[in-house]
């Protein structure tokens, strides 16, 4: 039974060092789609001539300044799918880990019992895999809650469109930071105390 646990550790310490990679992918996701709501918000700005003032005699000046800044939010709207992908990636290896851990635990020769009992302070082997499950799901939502998101941004987005995807992209509803932490806190609790 400990050399099982053992084997769900090291698991989680594959998720944990995923979710590391998740949050550095959350801040570049957030520096992403606040660049490209610069440019949008610009746009608007670009695309009233009045705002041109003596520089609106100078021929293609408007076309020029709002090629330009098409090209930039085209470059940024690429770097936010890039990112997506390899949240994308994490979910999918999420996934696997959760996948690993079920079929670790169908395969051993461990009775149904000895799969629900908690020896001191660590959880049952099943709840391993359930907690395992869990994580996956969480940020499994969360991706598609952000691929939603991401997708939701367009050139022609309103002030208070990109105001509210925003929000709900620093948000992040779908992941409760103190559920995650209660999951390492038990499973990894000998190494606690």
């Amino acid at each position: 039974m400990e050399a099982m646990m053992k084997k769900f550790q090291q698991k989680y310490r594959r998720i944990r060092d995923e979710m590391d990679r998740w949050d550095e992918l959350q801040s570049r996701l957030l520096s992403q789609f606040v660049n490209a709501s610069s440019i949008i918000d610009r746009l608007e700005v670009l695309r009233d001539t009045k705002n041109y003032g003596i520089l609106g005699s100078v021929d293609g000046i408007k076309e020029t300044l709002l090629g330009k800044q098409m090209e930039a939010l085209e470059m940024s709207f690429c770097s936010m799918k890039m990112t997506m992908k390899e949240f994308h990636s994490i979910v999918i290896s999420f996934e696997k880990i959760a996948r690993d851990g079920s079929q670790l635990l169908r395969g051993g020769t461990i009775s149904t019992a000895q799969k629900q009992l908690r020896i001191g302070i660590w959880p049952s082997l099943t709840e391993c895999v359930d907690h395992l499950q869990t994580i996956h799901e969480m940020h499994q939502f969360e991706y598609l809650l952000k691929s939603s998101i991401v997708s939701s941004l367009s050139w022609n987005c309103s002030g208070i469109d990109i105001g509210v995807l925003r929000q709900l992209l620093v948000d992040q509803p779908n992941i409760s930071t103190h559920e995650v932490q209660s999951i390492f806190d038990i499973v990894f609790a000998e190494e606690i105390s």
